[in-house]
Order: C-alpha cells, then structure tokens, then sequence
C-alpha cells in the first residue's frame, strides 16, 4: 500500500515542482584577485550566502511536496492517512515549519558578520575586531555592525517578517510546542485533551478538556508558502546590502 500512497504523491508532486521559484546561487561580484585583507568577507560570503540559498530553496521544496501530499490525502481513508503521515508526511511538516526561524538567524549570522568585516573599508586603520563569538552573535550583533549601511534598515524590516506572530497563531506556535511541550499532529490526530489555562475574563488558572485537532496541510503548505515568499524578499534584501558592501570594498581598495 505504501507503494501506491507513494506513486500518487509522485504523480502530484510532478505537476507541482513545475511552479517552484528556487533561490539563486553564485551571485557575489567582488573582483578576483582581491587584498588577502578581504578573505575574510569573501570566504564568509561564499558560504552564507549559499547556504541561505539552500535554506530557502529547501523551505520550497518542502512545501512543493506538501502540497502534493495535500492532494494525494483528501481521498485517502484514515488508514491510509495514518500510514502515510507517519512513513512521508510528519518529517517534512515538522522540518518545512522549523526552517522559517533557521532562515531568519542565518540572515541575522550573516548580516552581523559580513556588516563587520565590511565596516574595514570605511573605519580604516580604526577598524578592530570587537565581534563576538559566534554562539553570541543575535540582532544586536547585526545591529551594532550594520547600522551603519544605508541597506541595512530595509534589509531588517524584512527578516522581522519571517517567523512572527502570525506564523505562529497560524501553526499554534508549532515550533515552540515541538520543542518544549506537545505539538499538535499533522493530517490526523488529536492532542492536549487536557490542558491547563488562564480564563483571561476571571483571571483564575482551570482546565480544558476536548483536544487540538491536527494541523492540515492547507494550513501548514499556506504558512510555509508566505514563509518563503518572505524569505525571498529578505534575500531580495541581503543581496542589495552585500552590493552596497562590495561597493565600499572595492573603492577603499582602489584607494590603498
């Protein structure tokens, strides 16, 4: 049977992968060769900038194939279903709604990162090299050393974006219960029959009883698809900061 759910999945994901947009790569314009004083930018570039391409490429994966899997599974029985989430279904889901928050601290590592190493050709013989290790670097980081470059606001308006709240009214905040608690199921499945909660009208902590229904797949491929568009916008975004950063380093090299 898992076979067949397969060779249906296959058949809906073909027509499906004909409207995926992927993210590009190899699009870096510092000239070559270039003062061993911006391996570092260049080196850091490289990889960022591909495996943010990656992330985002795929988050559009996934979603592609969710959305043949919501095809396949609107005719299925409850057997069918429960075979088919547990052998196909639940990795992907469970992976494509954590990748919006991988995508958004992979910018922000970048931003901090790249905004520091190309401040060099604008603070000069001043520059030093006060970043912090890397399992300290968060939007502070990326603010402290990006503030400075005129691409850099818009640039943080869009990664905001990515992974806010209404990503996670809409997945009832999937990623945090994963991780912390009990999530809700994909397709089919119930949890939390009992659940303790704050009554925000009397104020007074009671229990709920009844269950979270799952999370559908319209759902799940509907927030995964905004997820990535905004990812895009955000590459959009990081592609015109890196521009104005290679502009700078190509000038101050030009000048010493």
């Amino acid at each position: 049977m898992l076979v067949e759910l397969y060779r249906r999945y296959r058949d809906a994901l073909d027509v499906i992968e004909h409207d995926a947009r992927p993210v590009g790569y190899d699009w870096g314009a510092l000239p070559n060769p270039l003062d061993v004083l911006w391996l570092p930018y260049r080196s850091m570039f490289d990889e960022f900038s591909r495996e943010i391409a990656n992330s985002l490429n795929q988050l559009n994966d996934y979603t592609c194939r969710l959305k043949a899997w919501n095809v396949v599974t609107a005719s299925m029985t409850d057997n069918e279903k429960l075979d088919a989430t547990h052998e196909f279904i639940d990795p992907i889901a469970t992976a494509g709604l954590t990748l919006p928050y991988v995508i958004r601290s992979r910018f922000i590592f970048a931003a901090a990162h790249l905004s520091h190493q190309a401040n060099r050709s604008r603070d000069g013989m001043s520059w030093e090299d006060d970043f912090p290790l890397d399992q300290h670097v968060y939007f502070e980081a990326a603010d402290k050393h990006g503030s400075g470059w005129r691409k850099y606001n818009d640039f943080k308006r869009r990664i905001e974006k990515i992974g806010g709240n209404d990503f996670k009214e809409e997945t009832r905040d999937f990623r945090n219960a994963y991780n912390h608690r009990f999530s809700p199921r994909f397709v089919i499945g119930i949890t939390q029959i009992a659940k303790r909660e704050l009554d925000r009208t009397t104020k007074q902590v009671g229990y709920s009883f009844g269950g979270l229904p799952a999370l559908s797949l319209d759902i799940v491929v509907a927030a995964m698809t905004e997820q990535y568009n905004r990812g895009r916008d955000a590459f959009n975004a990081f592609q015109a900061l890196v521009r104005e950063q290679e502009a700078s380093i190509v000038a101050y090299s030009l000048r010493t």
